[in-house]
């Protein structure tokens, strides 16, 4: 007879509590997600920046074919880590939830209606059989009356932040962001943070590995930074930062998971 390790029971049913109050197969989704590519937001008072590292494997890919920053709407955009084809259902439901808001109350929907919307769906895959958790932590950022960042946890969580990071690289980018980060901030300043965050998170960070995008409050309209504006502020923040080196720190900031 096989040896059954004591947790197998929890382990495989999702809608089963372990002992200790876990829920295995979520803590597996958060492990998915802290396997992918890293992602970066950052708010500032002009708007709200997104960055992504884009893990291209091959040079046979089209660098363009390969999506991390996902528009919704004109005001909002989602950036992803985790399964990137479970994000993407994530998304495609923003996108609906987005349309069905505008048609029915004729104004763009607010981004808490809407991170709400999808981590009502996240929670629902975490209560009922014959399906899994999501493995995909989305970064969702907009403008409405202000510049908004809200980071949604597979287990349909979510909490609002000034600068966060998700991915493998989150405890590098966390040390940059308490280090760096300021509330005044302007939206260049704030582009140079979210580079400079991602890139140290890199082996070789360049800008064709990085994707950048913005909302701001003036326009309330999402826009991508083309790549020759990516590779200035790279160098600008490389540049920046050599002088003043941040360590990474030895705080594991997923422990921040605990707040979910």
């Amino acid at each position: 007879m096989a040896f059954v390790p004591p947790q197998a029971g929890y382990d495989r049913a999702i809608t089963v509590f372990s002992p200790d109050g876990r829920l295995f197969q979520v803590q597996y989704a958060r492990e998915a997600v802290k396997r992918g590519a890293t992602a970066v937001g950052v708010k500032c008072k002009d708007g709200v920046v997104l960055a992504v590292e884009k893990r291209v494997t091959s040079k046979l890919i089209e660098p363009e074919s390969y999506e991390k920053i996902f528009q919704i709407d004109d005001h909002i955009a989602a950036a992803s880590s985790g399964i990137i084809a479970d994000a993407r259902v994530l998304v495609d439901r923003a996108r609906l939830e987005a349309q069905i808001y505008r048609l029915t109350y004729g104004e763009p929907v607010p981004l808490t209606v809407l991170v709400k919307k999808i981590c009502d769906l996240k929670q629902m895959h975490t209560q009922y059989g014959g399906v899994r958790p999501f493995g995909a932590a989305l970064l969702m950022a907009g403008v409405n009356e202000k510049p908004e960042l809200f980071e949604t946890d597979p287990s349909g969580a979510y909490f609002e932040w000034k600068a966060v990071a998700i991915g493998s690289g989150r405890n590098t980018a966390m040390a940059i962001f308490e280090e760096k980060y300021k509330d005044d901030m302007t939206l260049e300043d704030a582009i140079k943070l979210a580079v400079l965050a991602l890139a140290k998170t890199m082996e070789e960070p360049s800008p064709d590995s990085i994707e950048v995008a913005v909302i701001t409050v003036k326009e309330k309209k999402f826009k991508k930074i083309s790549k020759e504006e990516v590779a200035k502020c790279l160098e600008e923040a490389l540049k920046e930062a050599e002088a003043e080196e941040v360590p990474e720190k030895e705080e594991d900031y997923s422990e921040l998971d605990s707040n979910y």
